[in-house]
């Protein structure tokens, strides 16, 4: 293919140059464009919901009253910022959402993975086929449901209390729900029950596209199922599980309002109280729109170097990353 005249180009006017590259960005959105009509209700989303929003962050820097307006609120600057570092009650919300949500990484996060390396051993596709089912139908309840159904099966004479007096005899029934040391186990054990089979999806869906060649050979080898799951399936996963992973640490100040919420009582205030409920009790509650925002912000910011952080760290280590 012979390569442009260099003297030719310099020769065209450059706004026919900028002509053409129009008509061929013309050409490309009209031949695509029921594309991008399919991509217009996701875009027109995130743009009314998420992007036209951040717009209120400005309340961050003021002392917002809804009766003066964004013009109106006096400029404060930093000072709601600093609050967040000053007060006693905020440091203790941050470390309770900390270590809620360092309890669902380490807990929560890896039930799917096994889960789907269980059922990828399972050979009996309709038995395989029932179990998904099953574990899946959870995600789509709502967690007033999912909160419902624990509190039943957990009161003081709920089925497992029963459960305990009849196999171990235990006379005095445990009190789960008021009791603080068995709250953030409940919110794990809530998290894995709504969350695993759906979760599941996506690592069977990377469990699919390893090469069966490579466990052949390893059969071939003398290799048995757990040295196939060690070094051909583990690792098959490594490159999902590190998005994953990335994408996580960015929820790392999200502990789920809801389901927190719906939990907490005067007796477990103390530990369950986390940046959420915080952040509503302070915003909505006691109308301290301000300070509420400028919480949001900061989850947001440090989820955001969180990504960033964990994304650079992947790519040191060899995998693709997310971005």
């Amino acid at each position: 293919m012979p390569e442009p005249n260099p003297t030719v180009s310099a020769s065209i006017p450059a706004a026919t140059r900028q002509a053409s590259r129009l008509r061929k960005i013309r050409t490309k959105l009209w031949r695509d464009r029921f594309l991008y009509l399919l991509i217009l209700p996701g875009f027109a989303f995130f743009l009314i919901y998420k992007y036209i929003p951040m717009l209120g962050l400005v309340i961050a820097f003021q002392d917002y009253s809804p009766f003066l307006g964004f013009a109106g609120s006096e400029w404060v600057g930093f000072k709601h910022f600093a609050k967040l570092f000053e007060d006693a009650e905020v440091i203790r919300v941050l470390w309770n959402t900390l270590y809620l949500s360092f309890l669902q990484i380490v807990f929560s996060f890896p039930a799917p993975i096994v889960l789907a390396l269980l059922l990828n051993e399972v050979r009996n596709q309709l038995y395989k086929r029932v179990i998904q089912s099953i574990v899946y139908l959870p995600h789509f309840l709502s967690w007033v449901i999912v909160v419902g159904i624990f509190m039943i099966f957990l009161r003081t004479h709920g089925f497992i209390n029963s459960l305990l007096h009849v196999v171990f005899g235990l006379d005095k029934p445990i009190d789960f729900l008021i009791d603080p040391r068995f709250f953030r186990p409940i919110i794990i054990l809530q998290v894995i029950w709504k969350e695993i089979g759906w979760g599941t999806i996506i690592f069977l869906a990377a469990l699919a596209g390893i090469n069966a060649d490579l466990y052949e050979a390893a059969i071939v080898d003398g290799a048995g199922r757990w040295r196939q799951m060690w070094h051909i399936t583990l690792p098959g996963l490594r490159s999902t599980i590190v998005i994953l992973l990335i994408l996580r640490l960015g929820h790392v100040l999200d502990s789920g309002f809801e389901q927190i919420f719906l939990m907490l009582n005067s007796f477990n205030m103390d530990i369950g109280n986390v940046l959420d409920t915080y952040v509503y009790t302070k915003g909505i509650m006691q109308s301290d729109y301000s300070f509420a925002t400028a919480v949001g912000m900061f989850k947001g910011i440090v989820g955001l170097i969180l990504v960033i952080g964990a994304n650079r760290l992947a790519k040191r280590f060899g995998e693709e990353g997310i971005y």
